[in-house]
């Protein structure tokens, strides 16, 4: 019989994924590439809707989105709207600053889950882990 080669125990890296990050804040944006990074997840961090987009148009496809929803120009409920079209099964999730208001409602309709800012580190990495878990096939 040969070696084992699965994961050790309490090695996470059958979760590990590809992940786009769209946040516009700078500094929150490369702690989210930092954190995501030292989890081992491959990211692609933009500032935009529309280099989200255009990242999706050349590159492979994530396997999940991290999606400010207060984004200038289109907001990230919109551009998730945009993302699903091309990967309908993408998972997201949502941050925000948001409590209430239409955004937060729209946002709240799509069934993402989403944290609200400023958020602890284990939720963060909680929700990503949930976000990008390999789901059974039906």
């Amino acid at each position: 019989m040969g070696p084992n080669l699965g994961p050790a125990p309490g090695c996470r890296w059958r979760n590990m994924a590809r992940l786009l990050v769209v946040e516009d804040e700078p500094d929150l944006r490369d702690l989210l590439v930092h954190r995501f990074e030292a989890a081992g997840h491959s990211v692609v961090p933009v500032a935009t809707a529309g280099a989200a987009l255009r990242t999706l148009d050349r590159d492979v496809p994530p396997d999940a989105a991290v999606l400010d929803v207060d984004l200038p120009g289109t907001d990230g409920v919109e551009l998730l709207g945009e993302l699903r079209r091309m990967h309908p099964e993408l998972p997201a999730l949502f941050v925000t600053v948001l409590s209430s208001g239409e955004l937060m409602t729209r946002m709240q309709a799509t069934g993402c889950p989403y944290l609200t800012k400023p958020f602890a580190a284990k939720d963060l990495r909680d929700a990503v882990d949930e976000l990008v878990r390999p789901r059974p096939v039906l």
